[in-house]
């Protein structure tokens, strides 16, 4: 890599848009209802929010990933040290952060919820998971909107908190094989405690039909904010929209999580391309 590549705006978004591509399809897909001249931002977001969310992945211990967060955290703020414009996701985000005029402390929040992502505790209450997924998934609705509106206010400031915890409790029911197996468990404890299963339970792989409750709880937590988001879709300016089109694939998700025989440590849920294609035309086709 050299050096003025690292510094070319065009180059730092491509290498985002290949991440998100890669790592995060749902909200690829979704960026190409948006318009050419911002798909750009909206994958240094989606991109941002894969780096910090891969934290864990990449270190051994929760002290450098704390580390790794910090940096984060200063770049955001301009207390970085170093050229932090040669990272490319940091670059992308810095341009898109300035061009767009967003406000970097929903970013910043971001960062310090990801912190729970560090270490093996379960989430303690349902009302934390809400919150955890607020700052996470509904942060990137909001600053998505704000970047489709140009700079006017798009509204569904409500919308997109709902149709963000919806998203992610719904990705992090998905990805429960693969946490557990990582020592993760993000399923509140107090739903855990009320159907008799523990955190070790989970990470040793034994379910059962505890386990199984507890996910349908989390599968009605998902719909009743699913319900919230319908109910002030309409304050959501047309031309946001595309920032909420990945909430349009829960329902195909959580369909898959209720066929007989789902086992909540083994199955692997996902919807094929064609059929995600067109349950996003679908949506974005129905809010023209």
């Amino acid at each position: 890599m050299s050096q003025p590549e690292t510094r070319d705006p065009a180059w730092a978004y491509a290498h985002c848009e290949s991440l998100v591509r890669a790592g995060d399809p749902d909200r690829w897909y979704a960026s190409l209802y948006a318009p050419a001249e911002m798909r750009p931002h909206l994958h240094a977001l989606a991109a941002f929010s894969l780096e910090v969310a891969r934290v864990r992945e990449a270190v051994s211990s929760p002290m450098p990933g704390e580390l790794r967060l910090q940096w984060w955290r200063d770049a955001l703020q301009g207390e970085a040290r170093g050229d932090v414009r040669a990272h490319p996701v940091a670059a992308a985000l810095d341009d898109t952060l300035v061009k767009a005029r967003l406000p970097r402390q929903p970013l910043v929040d971001l960062v310090d919820a990801r912190v729970f992502d560090l270490y093996d505790d379960p989430m303690p209450t349902t009302n934390d998971l809400e919150g955890y997924c607020g700052e996470t998934a509904s942060c990137l609705i909001r600053l998505g909107s704000l970047i489709l509106a140009n700079g006017s206010e798009p509204g569904g400031a409500a919308a997109s908190g709902h149709a963000g915890v919806a998203y992610a409790v719904t990705g992090l029911l998905r990805a429960l094989p693969w946490h557990a197996r990582s020592g993760q468990v993000y399923l509140p404890a107090d739903v855990l405690k009320a159907h008799g299963v523990t955190r070790e339970d989970i990470v040793a792989g034994r379910g059962g039909p505890g386990l199984l409750g507890a996910c349908a709880d989390m599968r009605a937590l998902v719909r009743r904010h699913l319900a919230a988001y319908a109910a002030e879709r309409a304050s959501i300016a047309a031309v946001a929209a595309p920032a909420f089109l990945p909430v349009a694939l829960v329902e195909a998700y959580l369909a898959q999580m209720e066929r007989p025989g789902y086992d909540p440590l083994a199955s692997v849920i996902e919807v094929p391309n064609w059929r995600r294609i067109w349950r996003l035309w679908w949506a974005a086709r129905s809010v023209r």
